[in-house]
Protein backbone atom coordinates (compact mmCIF):
# COMPACT_ATOMS: atom_id res chain seq x y z
CA UNK A 1 0.00 0.00 0.00
CA UNK A 2 1.46 3.35 -0.96
CA UNK A 3 1.75 6.33 1.32
CA UNK A 4 -1.07 8.21 -0.43
CA UNK A 5 -3.42 5.22 -0.13
CA UNK A 6 -2.61 4.87 3.56
CA UNK A 7 -3.14 8.61 4.03
CA UNK A 8 -6.51 8.43 2.23
CA UNK A 9 -7.59 5.46 4.36
CA UNK A 10 -6.50 7.31 7.49
CA UNK A 11 -8.39 10.42 6.35
CA UNK A 12 -11.51 8.32 5.78
CA UNK A 13 -11.17 6.71 9.20
CA UNK A 14 -10.76 10.11 10.86
CA UNK A 15 -13.74 11.52 8.91
CA UNK A 16 -15.89 8.54 9.96
CA UNK A 17 -14.79 8.98 13.58
CA UNK A 18 -15.58 12.72 13.45
CA UNK A 19 -19.01 12.05 11.96
CA UNK A 20 -19.72 9.41 14.60
CA UNK A 21 -18.74 11.86 17.33
CA UNK A 22 -20.99 14.52 15.80
CA UNK A 23 -23.83 12.01 15.54
CA UNK A 24 -23.32 10.99 19.18
CA UNK A 25 -23.35 14.65 20.24
CA UNK A 26 -26.59 15.27 18.35
CA UNK A 27 -28.13 12.14 19.84
CA UNK A 28 -27.18 13.42 23.29
CA UNK A 29 -28.70 16.84 22.54
CA UNK A 30 -31.92 15.25 21.29
CA UNK A 31 -31.99 13.08 24.42
CA UNK A 32 -31.46 16.13 26.65
CA UNK A 33 -34.15 18.09 24.81
CA UNK A 34 -36.54 15.19 25.15
CA UNK A 35 -35.84 14.89 28.87
CA UNK A 36 -36.20 18.67 29.36
CA UNK A 37 -39.47 18.70 27.45
CA UNK A 38 -40.73 15.75 29.43
CA UNK A 39 -39.72 17.43 32.71
CA UNK A 40 -41.39 20.70 31.70
CA UNK A 41 -44.54 18.98 30.55
CA UNK A 42 -44.69 16.71 33.58
CA UNK A 43 -43.88 19.48 36.08
CA UNK A 44 -46.34 21.96 34.62
CA UNK A 45 -49.66 20.40 33.82
CA UNK A 46 -51.05 23.74 32.77
CA UNK A 47 -48.32 24.09 30.20
CA UNK A 48 -49.69 23.90 26.74
CA UNK A 49 -47.20 24.63 24.02
CA UNK A 50 -48.25 27.13 21.51
CA UNK A 51 -48.69 25.84 17.99
CA UNK A 52 -45.84 28.06 16.81
CA UNK A 53 -43.36 26.66 19.34
CA UNK A 54 -44.59 23.14 18.70
CA UNK A 55 -44.18 23.56 14.94
CA UNK A 56 -40.72 25.07 15.44
CA UNK A 57 -39.69 22.10 17.61
CA UNK A 58 -41.12 19.67 15.08
CA UNK A 59 -39.23 21.46 12.30
CA UNK A 60 -36.01 21.34 14.34
CA UNK A 61 -36.52 17.65 15.09
CA UNK A 62 -37.23 17.04 11.41
CA UNK A 63 -34.08 18.95 10.44
CA UNK A 64 -32.05 17.01 12.99
CA UNK A 65 -33.47 13.74 11.68
CA UNK A 66 -32.62 14.75 8.11
CA UNK A 67 -29.08 15.63 9.18
CA UNK A 68 -28.86 12.37 11.09
CA UNK A 69 -30.01 10.45 8.02
CA UNK A 70 -27.43 12.30 5.89
CA UNK A 71 -24.68 11.46 8.36
CA UNK A 72 -25.80 7.81 8.44
CA UNK A 73 -25.69 7.72 4.64
CA UNK A 74 -22.19 9.20 4.68
CA UNK A 75 -21.08 6.65 7.27
CA UNK A 76 -22.55 3.83 5.16
CA UNK A 77 -20.85 5.20 2.05
CA UNK A 78 -17.47 5.48 3.80
CA UNK A 79 -17.83 2.03 5.29
CA UNK A 80 -18.50 0.66 1.79
CA UNK A 81 -15.42 2.43 0.49
CA UNK A 82 -13.36 1.04 3.35
CA UNK A 83 -14.64 -2.47 2.64
CA UNK A 84 -13.78 -2.08 -1.04
CA UNK A 85 -10.30 -0.84 -0.17
CA UNK A 86 -9.81 -3.68 2.29
CA UNK A 87 -10.76 -6.15 -0.46
CA UNK A 88 -8.33 -4.43 -2.85
CA UNK A 89 -5.59 -4.53 -0.24
CA UNK A 90 -6.21 -8.23 0.36
CA UNK A 91 -6.09 -8.94 -3.38
CA UNK A 92 -2.89 -6.91 -3.78
CA UNK A 93 -1.26 -8.75 -0.91
CA UNK A 94 -2.15 -12.06 -2.52
CA UNK A 95 -0.68 -10.84 -5.82
CA UNK A 96 2.49 -9.71 -4.06
CA UNK A 97 2.79 -13.11 -2.35
CA UNK A 98 2.31 -14.96 -5.66
CA UNK A 99 4.84 -12.74 -7.41
CA UNK A 100 7.31 -13.18 -4.55
CA UNK A 101 6.95 -16.96 -4.75
CA UNK A 102 7.41 -16.87 -8.52
CA UNK A 103 10.43 -14.59 -8.17
CA UNK A 104 12.03 -17.01 -5.70
CA UNK A 105 11.38 -19.92 -8.05
CA UNK A 106 12.90 -18.04 -10.99
CA UNK A 107 15.87 -17.03 -8.87
CA UNK A 108 16.47 -20.67 -7.97
CA UNK A 109 16.24 -21.67 -11.65
CA UNK A 110 18.71 -18.92 -12.59
CA UNK A 111 21.12 -20.14 -9.90
CA UNK A 112 20.89 -23.72 -11.21
CA UNK A 113 21.38 -22.71 -14.87
CA UNK A 114 25.21 -22.60 -14.84
CA UNK A 115 25.40 -26.16 -13.52
CA UNK A 116 22.84 -27.35 -16.04
CA UNK A 117 24.72 -25.65 -18.90
CA UNK A 118 28.05 -27.11 -17.72
CA UNK A 119 26.50 -30.57 -17.57
CA UNK A 120 24.89 -30.26 -21.02
CA UNK A 121 28.12 -28.81 -22.48
CA UNK A 122 30.15 -31.67 -20.97
CA UNK A 123 27.66 -34.18 -22.42
CA UNK A 124 27.96 -32.60 -25.86
CA UNK A 125 31.74 -32.26 -25.64
CA UNK A 126 32.36 -35.92 -24.67
CA UNK A 127 31.84 -37.24 -28.24
CA UNK A 128 33.83 -34.31 -29.64
CA UNK A 129 36.75 -34.97 -27.27
CA UNK A 130 36.62 -38.64 -28.13
CA UNK A 131 36.68 -37.83 -31.86
CA UNK A 132 39.60 -35.39 -31.37
CA UNK A 133 41.55 -38.04 -29.42
CA UNK A 134 40.85 -40.58 -32.16
CA UNK A 135 41.99 -38.11 -34.85
CA UNK A 136 45.16 -37.35 -32.86
CA UNK A 137 45.92 -41.07 -32.59
CA UNK A 138 45.33 -41.50 -36.31
CA UNK A 139 47.45 -38.40 -36.98
CA UNK A 140 50.36 -39.81 -34.92
CA UNK A 141 50.00 -43.17 -36.65
CA UNK A 142 49.92 -41.55 -40.09
CA UNK A 143 52.88 -39.33 -39.17
CA UNK A 144 54.86 -42.41 -38.05
CA UNK A 145 53.91 -44.21 -41.28
CA UNK A 146 54.91 -41.12 -43.29
CA UNK A 147 58.32 -41.03 -41.59
CA UNK A 148 58.76 -44.75 -42.21
CA UNK A 149 57.79 -44.38 -45.87
CA UNK A 150 60.03 -41.32 -46.23
CA UNK A 151 62.94 -43.21 -44.72
CA UNK A 152 62.36 -46.24 -46.96
CA UNK A 153 62.01 -43.98 -49.98
CA UNK A 154 65.25 -42.22 -49.10
CA UNK A 155 67.05 -45.54 -48.70
CA UNK A 156 65.64 -46.84 -51.97
CA UNK A 157 66.52 -43.62 -53.79
CA UNK A 158 70.03 -43.77 -52.42
CA UNK A 159 70.48 -47.32 -53.60
CA UNK A 160 69.07 -46.60 -57.04
CA UNK A 161 71.21 -43.53 -57.70
CA UNK A 162 74.22 -44.96 -55.98
CA UNK A 163 74.77 -41.74 -54.19
CA UNK A 164 76.88 -42.05 -51.18
CA UNK A 165 76.50 -39.30 -48.77
CA UNK A 166 79.73 -38.15 -47.30
CA UNK A 167 80.43 -39.41 -43.88
CA UNK A 168 82.35 -37.37 -41.42
CA UNK A 169 84.59 -38.94 -38.94
CA UNK A 170 83.39 -38.75 -35.42
CA UNK A 171 85.46 -37.04 -32.83
CA UNK A 172 87.23 -34.74 -35.23
CA UNK A 173 85.95 -31.35 -34.39
CA UNK A 174 88.70 -29.33 -36.08
CA UNK A 175 87.37 -30.28 -39.49
CA UNK A 176 83.98 -28.67 -38.84
CA UNK A 177 83.80 -24.89 -39.03
CA UNK A 178 83.11 -23.08 -35.82
CA UNK A 179 80.61 -20.26 -35.66
CA UNK A 180 81.61 -19.09 -32.25
CA UNK A 181 79.11 -19.03 -29.45
CA UNK A 182 76.23 -18.48 -31.76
Amino acid sequence: MTYSERQTVQDLHSEVARLRDELQMRDNLVQQLSQELFRLVKGNTNFLPTPEVSERHIAEVRALRDQLQGVEQQVTFYQGQLSDRDADIYQLRQSVQELTDRSRMLEQVVQELPNIYRQKFAERMAPVKEKVAQLQRENRQLHAELQSVSYRLAVRTRRQTHLDLPSFPRGVEAVLPSFGNA
